[in-house]
């Protein structure tokens, strides 16, 4: 049984959680990227999260069927989960995949190490979260380390479109972070039921803009084994583990540990599609990994002192 709040199990499984999705999300990169040579980029992000939210909705209803369901959520949660739904979904993940129509792998996931701030700036002004000089060095690392692993392969191109639609999403996904984290704090919905219920809302989003954009194309025995795995590992079940590691792990400190998908998308990218990695690469590596480290050793010591109150 897991330990009390603030004891080494309680707080050990939540970040193993976390560093499994960030795994099962970094290899998405690759994955999408040989999945949009032949699906287009909404109409493939709709097969995925419709997939997903599919196969979550069936788990969800059978713990509903064993009289597992949560309370009610009122009005406040139902707004809540709107916002995540739109945010983390529709923008967030179905932006995404349009910025990797538009971009290199390497420059979309550059952009998306901006993430940080937009959290860091939308907590500090909707929920009035405290910003600590200790976390504000931390995340500041870890962008110098994005800015130094990627300062030899960005490439711009004049695509400020893609460049434009990534910043959007870092934004949905900042909101979503959120979000989520006060509908954690009612405790009025369970981590299954709220990845469920947002993927439900987002993937109508992406629906919309789908049919809106008309793009559409037939699936190859490829591009289907490809968008099964994306719909159930790298998003059902990861979606699940972040939401749960949220219940324990702050809003900020658990972004920051996306820094961290650097690394891993650079190896990923490394063994299956032959992108070199170069000293100033790793360099940027270390410098990322020691900005987590920095939050993640912050938060530690707040909850200990918590404990000790």
């Amino acid at each position: 049984m897991a330990g009390a709040p603030g004891r080494p199990g309680r707080r050990l499984a939540p970040y193993a959680a976390a560093g499994a999705t960030t795994i099962l999300w970094s290899s998405s990169f690759v994955l999408v990227k040989l999945g949009l040579q032949s699906i287009p980029p909404l109409y493939f992000a709709t097969l995925r999260y419709s997939l997903a939210f599919l196969i979550l909705l069936a788990v969800d209803l059978a713990f509903t069927r064993r009289g597992k369901g949560g309370s009610p959520i009122g009005r406040k949660g139902v707004a809540l989960l709107a916002v995540a739904g739109v945010g983390g979904y529709t923008l967030a993940q179905g932006l995404q995949f349009v910025g990797l129509y538009y971009l290199p792998a390497v420059t979309t996931s550059f952009l998306l190490n901006f993430n940080p701030f937009y959290v860091l700036l939308l907590g500090a002004v909707l929920l009035d979260t405290r910003v600590t000089l200790v976390q504000v060095a931390g995340l500041g690392l870890a962008v110098v380390g994005a800015l130094v692993f990627f300062s030899e392969s960005v490439a711009w191109g004049g695509q400020f479109f893609g460049v434009a639609v990534v910043i959007v999403s870092g934004v949905g996904w900042g909101v979503y972070v959120l979000a989520v984290r006060v509908l954690h704090a009612g405790r009025s919905v369970s981590p299954l039921r709220l990845t469920t219920i947002t993927m439900g809302i987002g993937v109508a989003g992406m629906v919309g803009l789908t049919v809106a954009s008309r793009q559409y194309a037939p699936l190859t025995t490829e591009s289907v084994i490809i968008v099964a795995w994306l719909a159930t590992a790298n998003t059902a079940l990861a979606f699940y583990l972040w939401n749960w590691s949220l219940q324990v792990i702050p809003a900020y400190e658990l972004t920051l540990m996306q820094d961290v998908m650097l690394v891993e998308i650079a190896l990923f990218a490394f063994f299956f599609l032959g992108e070199a990695i170069t000293p100033v690469m790793v360099a940027g590596m270390g410098l990322v990994l020691a900005g987590v480290a920095v939050v993640q050793l912050k938060g530690r010591a707040e909850l200990a002192s918590e404990a000790g109150a």
